[in-house]
């Protein structure tokens, strides 16, 4: 816990228990359904949890709105969003059923009242959202094909929008969007060496 204390130094008591047990049962979980690579397993807070936290220091989620996990896999970056914005609803999505199977046990452990958990592909979901968040699931074209149909318009000053966490060179991967897309370098918050090459790509509705 002490990266997550590190740079979300305002959590609740209920949400610094529903951390410290999702650090507890994932890696028993993770040895039934492989969702994490085994070299991961030990840098679990830095590399997932973390990691998908990152969203919350250029985004907030407020009472009410909705918000898809494309591609969950083992509840990345949904869960720990989750966590940190549970007045807001999230459907987490994936394609493979053992994985979604997971993600419901974990948050049954943790006592998450904000999240379903739905196995279908991405692009077959009928259900409609504010934003759309995904980590490490497809290039963004191939991603913005699949969720573009699912967000609703904002209203006003709010702008909804396709989220994704993506690391390395992403030049010829966002080329076809041009200035549409806004970067955020993740090493801007957390300055461990793991987020030198990671990127929030946002896309608005």
């Amino acid at each position: 816990m002490d990266l997550i204390r590190k740079y979300f130094p305002g959590l609740d008591s209920n949400q610094t228990r529903q951390f410290e047990k999702l650090l507890e049962v994932l890696p028993g979980l993770n040895q039934r359904v492989n969702v994490i690579s085994r070299k991961d397993v030990g840098h679990l807070e830095e590399r997932h949890i973390l990691h998908s936290l990152a969203i919350a220091k250029q985004f907030v989620f407020h009472q009410d709105q909705s918000v898809i996990d494309a591609g969950t896999g083992g509840g990345f970056p949904g869960i720990p969003l989750a966590i940190l914005f549970p007045e807001t609803h999230f459907t987490l999505v994936d394609s493979i059923g053992k994985k979604v199977r997971l993600v419901k046990e974990i948050c049954g452990a943790l006592g998450l009242q904000n999240v379903k958990a739905i196995h279908e592909r991405v692009e077959k979901l009928e259900t409609r959202a504010d934003f759309v968040v995904s980590r490490a699931v497809t290039a963004f074209p191939e991603l913005y094909r699949w969720t573009s149909g699912l967000l609703r318009p904002g209203l006003g000053e709010n702008h909804n929008g396709l989220i994704a966490l993506k690391g390395g060179d992403l030049k010829a991967e966002l080329a076809p969007f041009k200035s549409r897309v806004e970067l955020y370098p993740i090493s801007w918050w957390f300055h461990e060496s793991f987020f030198s090459t990671k990127t929030i790509v946002y896309l608005k509705k």
